[in-house]
């Protein structure tokens, strides 16, 4: 009789350690991610540009939904967001700080910043549970992403900005400063803070036309997921590798990341 109450018990424990269903946001960093810098070079008459870049760990979060319910596999769904910054600056003849390029889009993560190279991602997983032991589920699977990437302020895209007739007379008016006295000069400190101003407009411009560059690509996982008996709270850690997907060709991509969360699990 205790045995079978003590397995009836085991039971009813294990069934609450797996969750039908679950929600959860994670810290996602990307590995291996390199961004060359583009070497300064002549847009148009008087006016260079060059970029850097990053090579290093992307920053990045994400967002999880997962199904445990059905047999044998479970299903994920994950969209993360990473990012890598990098400086963006005009050199123009005459004058002898650089134009520093930084984009400023309201209701972004960044606000006003440096250039930052956004990669994003949706996967959808199937993944195949290695044990059914309490508490702690590994698993091992893969699936399709939707990759979505934004631009890298290059020579052609600033080569864009700087066709702008009014741009470049705004450029050539501020290099000027042969005879000018001291009151003139302030003058032309003033037209250089307006110019700055507007270049960033322009980028602000170009990117929303320029939008995301979308591809379609592929992912293997191996992944961990831990719950407690009763509590709705669980806790998740997978690293992702990914094939596939176009990216601007200043890039490099690593292909790896690592999503290290929680969320609450019915």
């Amino acid at each position: 009789m205790n045995f079978k109450v003590i397995l009836a018990a085991a039971a009813l424990l294990a069934t609450q350690s797996f969750a039908i269903i679950g929600i959860g946001g994670h810290y996602a960093p990307g590995f291996g991610t390199k961004m060359k810098a583009g070497p300064v070079l002549p847009v148009t008459e008087g006016i260079q540009f060059g970029h850097e870049g990053f090579d290093g760990t992307m920053q990045g979060f994400g967002f999880k939904l997962w199904i445990d319910i059905l047999p044998i596999i479970d299903i994920e769904a994950t969209y993360n967001i990473q990012f890598g910054s990098y400086d963006a600056a005009l050199y123009v003849d005459g004058v002898a700080e650089p134009l520093p390029l930084e984009i400023e889009l309201a209701g972004t993560p960044f606000g006003k910043a440096n250039p930052k190279f956004v990669a994003s991602g949706l996967d959808v997983s199937i993944t195949y549970p290695l044990t059914f032991i309490p508490v702690i589920r590994p698993y091992i699977g893969g699936g399709v992403t939707y990759h979505l990437n934004t631009f890298v302020l290059n020579q052609s895209f600033v080569q864009g900005i700087i066709d702008d007739p009014a741009i470049s007379e705004m450029i050539k008016s501020v290099a000027n400063k042969e005879g000018l006295d001291p009151e003139a000069l302030q003058q032309k400190v003033q037209e250089l803070e307006t110019l700055g101003q507007t270049l960033k407009q322009k980028v602000q411009d170009k990117a929303m036309d320029e939008g995301l560059k979308t591809s379609i690509g592929g992912h293997a996982l191996v992944g961990v997921r831990a719950k407690l008996p009763i509590i709705p709270i669980a806790a998740y850690c997978n690293f992702k590798y990914y094939f596939g997907g176009d990216y601007p060709k200043e890039v490099d991509a690593g292909n790896m990341t690592l999503e290290v969360g929680g969320g609450f699990a019915l």
